[in-house]
């Protein structure tokens, strides 16, 4: 797969854009629930496990209201009808947009996750969404990645989110298929990144494996608590957890990131 620029590409749409016109109404329609603010909760915020998908629908069922199932039921049943990407923007694409309106922050990315499946999204559908879509879809798709893209064509998605400063996207980013598929320089860069940043290392996946007997990690940590302590400034609580782990014994030989399916 060609890897996508960092940047998000510009709509081929004739026509006034359509998900960015969804996009505008999720966040003006008086009395709806608050999308997705920097602030908000979501059923999927800090989870390092794998959530089943049959969990999130049966969550989802249980704790909308009837007008949010109705609307989420239609969404799923419309992208299973018609997967895959379809001109310059699939009916199931707009239903991301639509996600945060009809069913709240909370559970929006659940309800984006389930869509995604249900549209069968591959890596390229993924990084169409992520590249063209918002903020709140870019963290649905990160979610996303491990039901639906079982080997590393993905990565790019993490990559980019690493490089951005949106604690939300470096929370998701670095969920169970980071875990499962970054290399360790990549991976090590990425727990430091979350110390810079002041994303807590519980979002960290598959942590206590990974850091454990990590002597590049600790020398890290090591350097960055050197750094912060000359400069007078005080050293996250977390950098001594993940300093902990590194000091537990060393894993058995084997590689370092071994591709598989995770669902």
């Amino acid at each position: 797969m060609t890897h996508p620029h960092a940047t998000p590409t510009a709509s081929t749409d004739s026509t006034p854009n359509a998900r960015d016109t969804e996009a505008q109404r999720e966040t003006s329609t008086p009395g709806s629930p608050t999308p997705d603010s920097p602030t908000s909760d979501t059923a999927l915020t800090g989870l390092t496990t794998l959530p089943s998908l049959t969990g999130l629908r049966r969550r989802l069922t249980t704790e909308l209201d009837q007008a949010a199932r109705t609307w989420l039921e239609h969404a799923l049943d419309e992208a299973a009808a018609h997967p895959g990407v379809h001109g310059p923007i699939s009916a199931w694409e707009l239903r991301l947009a639509e996600a945060g309106r009809r069913c709240g922050a909370a559970h929006a990315d659940a309800a984006r996750v389930l869509i995604l499946h249900a549209a069968r999204a591959g890596a390229d559908a993924l990084s169409r969404v992520y590249f063209q879509g918002t903020a709140d879809e870019r963290r649905a798709v990160l979610h996303a990645l491990p039901h639906l893209v079982s080997g590393p064509a993905a990565l790019p998605l993490v990559e980019d989110a690493l490089r951005t400063n949106d604690t939300r996207l470096l929370g998701a980013a670095v969920g169970p298929y980071a875990a499962r598929h970054l290399d360790g320089h990549s991976w090590r860069h990425a727990v430091l990144k979350c110390l810079f940043t002041g994303v807590p290392v519980d979002h960290v996946a598959d942590l206590p494996r990974r850091a454990r007997g990590d002597g590049e990690l600790a020398r890290m940590l090591g350097d960055y608590a050197a750094e912060r302590t000359a400069a007078g400034r005080s050293v996250p609580e977390d950098l001594y957890r993940v300093l902990d782990l590194t000091e537990s014994a060393p894993p058995a030989p084997g590689p370092d990131h071994p591709h598989g399916k995770e669902s």
